[in-house]
């Protein structure tokens, strides 16, 4: 709106400092710039997917070699405190006498770092761009994710049973980094025998080809409550290419069930009794 100048009493060097007095308003109230938002996980580009061609080819299935996992047990014995080592050789007597504990029939995951150490089962791992992804077969749970985009741990990460895990790679040679993982997951030398890691559990991991078709784990395992130094030692997979091989699904809970119907006719799954080791007990005659 301009000022009423119709009798012509208002100069005109007036007028032209109301009209921009008039107008400042209307610019200082224009918005701000719109700021981009802070993208956390940002789209793979071109190039990245490209990159992968660059790492080493850890493709097929990969079994485990349990004959070495067994060697390992003297070769690198675990420094466990003197209580671990005292329900270690417990566990043990129970396993030679026929009444093996059983750590993991409770159907919860195998998790870190009993995974790694004492799995019978096979595995793959997938590339991706900023994460390897580890699969592995048997109780549906085995899943890790190992971050490669340079992401550090959180101030404050929520523990897992696999923990949480940032890696880096050292020319062919991935480096892994986990940690906040469950108090509740077993340090074991063998499936019968193992005790919880009891809280502050790290593990460090070097992963690399040892050969054309053997990818070999170096692990260095830190558990102040259960053992008296870091636990250095190594696991080692073998390449299995042939198609009976492939992971196929598997469900841990599945096994605590057999096959049969409700009332109503529908096919259901029924509780099969089993003691604490997981055993079958006969059905009731």
């Amino acid at each position: 709106m301009q000022p009423d100048n119709r009798a012509g009493l208002i100069p005109h060097a007036l007028l032209a400092g109301c009209a921009a007095a008039l107008a400042a308003p209307a610019l200082l109230a224009a918005p701000p710039a719109p700021v981009a938002p802070t993208v956390m996980n940002p789209p793979p580009q071109p190039k990245d997917w490209a990159n992968l061609a660059t790492l080493p080819d850890w493709s097929g299935v990969w079994t485990p070699n349990v004959s070495d996992q067994e060697k390992r047990e003297k070769s690198d014995p675990i420094p466990w405190t003197p209580k671990a080592a005292a329900q270690v050789a417990h566990l043990e007597a129970e396993e030679r006498a026929g009444r093996p504990r059983g750590l993991f029939v409770n159907c919860l995951p195998e998790s870190m770092p009993s995974w790694m150490l004492i799995t019978h089962n096979a595995m793959e791992f997938l590339f991706t761009p900023g994460r390897v992804t580890i699969l592995g077969e048997s109780d549906s749970n085995r899943l890790r994710r190992i971050y490669t985009d340079g992401r550090a741990h959180p101030p404050d990460p929520e523990p897992t049973f696999h923990g949480h895990s940032i890696g880096h790679w050292q020319g062919q040679t991935l480096v892994v980094d986990t940690v906040a993982v469950l108090p509740q997951t077993y340090i074991a030398p063998s499936e019968a025998v193992g005790v919880p890691n009891n809280g502050d559990l790290h593990i460090v991991e070097r992963i690399h080809l040892a050969g054309p078709d053997i990818l070999q784990d170096d692990l260095e395992i830190t558990a102040p409550h259960v053992l008296t130094k870091t636990w250095k030692t190594s696991r080692f997979l073998l390449r299995q290419r042939a198609r009976k091989y492939d992971i196929v699904e598997g469900v841990c809970l599945q096994g605590n069930y057999s096959a049969g119907t409700d009332a109503a006719g529908n096919a259901v799954f029924v509780p099969v009794p089993e003691t604490e080791g997981g055993n079958w007990l006969p059905p009731a005659r």
